[in-house]
């Protein structure tokens, strides 16, 4: 519970009708959930306006209107506040209903267009090796000092937000590690939030779908670092083409980590194995359990991040030695007769799957085969769609194009769009499987004794959404299952 006039603190007014020195019982974005005493928050979203809502709320009992345009008819008793933004309305007021939460803790956020979970996801591991209570908020789950919270979104909206951060709160946490998707920065999803540092991870093609245009995408990523304050931390990845465009107007302590060239931060992959990495860090010699260049960036992220942090170079590194990486993140699976390596990743973009073949072609033996399984999600980025064939084709000896979640489209549509990227000579090296399993079953039949498989686009997931429904799917026990049955 809380007074209106407080949760009104650095909101954007342009009028308020009715009282404002009224208790709120909590704050909703969706008119279908308000109960009496609440606030209901009218934001334009993408699908439909919380406008055409009000006076469903107000029938519901809200007693509080937050909105950018003004009802025609307002009821008496009912207070009504016009703001210039509602979504960064909600952000503030959730930051101040729930007592500023992100102020009592050392919140880290991080942004691009891959690695954001793996990094996320190892500094919480990283930082409760340390020997403080921490939380993550990621696309994988969601962590309040050990406890599982199930995650909906990469970044969940305003409201939720700051629930979570304040259950951390009072969970005792010192420390949140979060994901920050270019959606929630767009939507304001984060806005109100104190950050105590920022890491950006890389930049490729991802959400056209939504953001339109690249530079678009860019400038949003971009404006994360602009807002966030001078007494925080920015960290870029040097090597990004874009790495010193995110922190070009950041007021936050800028510094950059690399693999390729002089920075605050560098790093140098020594040994690349199947078995780990071997990195030199700082001219300190590591052997980590994450494999691939990728994962190379990422530990550097991390390891920046918790130096800029204050953290001992040393205690850091002995327990980033020691780490395995986030759930569907270059996971792997060996068959028990036939040694047959199947590899789950998230990889969902052009730039991650091609990291991740990469990183599958530096490792193999002679004579191993790469067989890629492989869609692309339907109601999003279809420029995306013949990239990623044309990479899987490019980097695999076979490949199996398959459905992803397909949503409201038609697998084959989705995958006659990913034809469209293949040459004649590619075209020899793909089957058309669209459904999933007989995918997985087929490039299983296709594997020799100790060649690789890569399960590619799902990763942590465990449905497979088809016409809006969730349906159970998950590729590691899917690979697991039919490795039993080979093997009998």
């Amino acid at each position: 519970m809380r007074i209106l006039q407080d949760i009104l603190y650095k909101v954007n007014i342009l009028e308020i009708r009715g009282d404002t020195l009224r208790d709120v019982r909590s704050l909703t974005l969706d008119s279908r959930k308000v109960q009496a005493g609440d606030c209901f928050i009218a934001i334009k979203g993408t699908l439909s306006d919380g406008h055409a809502f009000i006076q469903a709320a107000v029938d519901k009992g809200a007693h509080v209107i937050v909105c950018e345009v003004m009802p025609a008819e307002q009821k008496p008793g009912v207070t009504y506040v016009q703001v210039r933004d509602s979504a960064a309305a909600a952000g503030q007021m959730a930051h101040h209903f729930y007592g500023e939460p992100s102020a009592h803790l050392t919140l880290v956020g991080v942004t691009g267009t891959n690695g954001k979970t793996t990094v996320a996801t190892l500094l919480y591991k990283l930082f409760s090796g340390l020997g403080y209570r921490c939380g993550l908020l990621s696309t994988v789950q969601n962590e309040i000092g050990g406890k599982v919270v199930p995650a909906t979104h990469t970044t969940p909206d305003p409201i939720e937000l700051n629930a979570l951060l304040a259950d951390m709160v009072a969970a005792g946490c010192s420390h949140a590690f979060m994901e920050v998707s270019s959606h929630a920065i767009h939507q304001q999803r984060i806005a109100g939030l104190v950050f105590a540092g920022g890491i950006f991870t890389n930049i490729t093609h991802d959400h056209l779908d939504y953001h339109k245009t690249f530079d678009e995408y860019i400038r949003v990523k971009k404006s994360y670092f602009d807002n966030l304050p001078s007494t925080a931390f920015a960290l870029s990845n040097l090597d990004d083409k874009r790495g010193t465009v995110m922190l070009q107007n950041t007021p936050a302590r800028k510094a950059y980590y690399s693999l390729r060239t002089l920075a605050e931060v560098k790093g140098k992959i020594l040994e690349n194995e199947l078995t780990g990495l071997v990195m030199s860090i700082d001219d300190i010699e590591v052997h980590f359990r994450l494999i691939g260049e990728f994962n190379a960036y990422n530990l550097l992220a991390v390891y920046g991040a918790a130096v800029a942090l204050g953290e001992d170079k040393s205690s850091v590194l002995q327990v980033l030695s020691t780490l395995t990486g986030a759930e569907g993140r270059f996971e792997y699976i060996v068959s028990p007769v036939d040694r047959i390596m199947g590899i789950v990743d998230y990889a969902h973009t052009p730039d991650a799957l091609l990291n991740v073949l990469g990183t599958i072609e530096k490792l193999r033996k002679s004579g191993e085969q790469i067989i890629t399984v492989v869609g692309a999600g339907g109601d999003r980025d279809k420029s995306k769609r013949p990239i990623m064939a044309e990479v899987a084709c490019e980097h695999s000896d076979r490949v199996i194009l398959t459905s992803d979640n397909p949503r409201s489209e038609d697998p084959m549509d989705i995958i006659k769009d990913m034809e469209m990227g293949l040459g004649s000579a590619a075209r020899r090296k793909y089957l058309v499987v669209p459904d999933r399993i007989e995918a997985i079953k087929t490039a299983i039949t296709l594997a020799g004794k100790k060649d690789i498989i890569l399960v590619a686009g799902k990763g942590h997931e465990k449905y497979q959404e088809i016409k809006g429904v969730k349906h159970p799917f998950d590729d590691k026990a899917v690979l697991r299952d039919l490795f039993a049955l080979l093997e009998k």
